[in-house]
């Protein structure tokens, strides 16, 4: 009788064991049927997005809905006055990195001449739109003059606006481009 209840009771641990084992092995990958692209990370079924990206499968990056050429006119002021130009193009392109928030500004003239070039730092980012930053950027002219540069705006897929600061030797002068126009 004390074999019988000894083999019934190695029998029901086996079971129990067998059990636990093939519900553990039943419990599903989440993230098997979920594909998240650039750069995303799937965790418990659910994408994760980088910087600059979003959507359910992180399929959308924001720096592509900005990266356009955009015009209008510039006022600027400095210690000697104020002034203007006009048909200034913003231009915003960015490379195939995987940096998603950084893109690269050419400031254009007229004739779309290149007139100045900075790196661009995206933040804030949302469907109608992100701010920008133009950290602090340091150029040499002829003559020896050094000049730095730092700016901050707001950009949507059809309007861009920048205030750009240029300080030097010879002062410091206030560039701002208001409501420029997708082209």
């Amino acid at each position: 009788m004390k074999l019988i209840k000894q083999i019934a009771f190695g029998a029901m641990l086996t079971f129990s064991a067998f059990c636990a084992v093939i519900y553990s092995s039943c419990s599903k990958d989440k993230c098997k049927d979920v594909s998240c692209q650039n750069d995303g990370v799937c965790s418990g079924g659910t994408c994760t997005c980088p910087i600059g990206v979003t959507g359910t499968n992180c399929e959308t990056v924001y720096r592509s809905s900005f990266a356009n050429n955009y015009k209008g006119n510039v006022t600027y002021s400095d210690a000697t006055g104020a002034g203007s130009y006009n048909d200034y193009h913003l231009v915003f392109t960015y490379s195939t990195d995987t940096t998603y928030y950084k893109m690269s500004l050419a400031i254009n003239d007229s004739s779309n001449i290149n007139v100045f070039s900075f790196p661009v730092i995206l933040s804030n980012f949302g469907t109608a739109g992100t701010v920008l930053t133009i950290p602090t950027t340091t150029k040499t002219y002829t003559g020896g003059i050094v000049a730095t540069y730092t700016g901050t705006g707001t950009i949507t897929g059809t309007i861009a606006n920048l205030v750009l600061t240029e300080s030097s030797s010879l002062g410091t002068t206030i560039y701002t481009f208001t409501n420029f126009a997708k082209q």
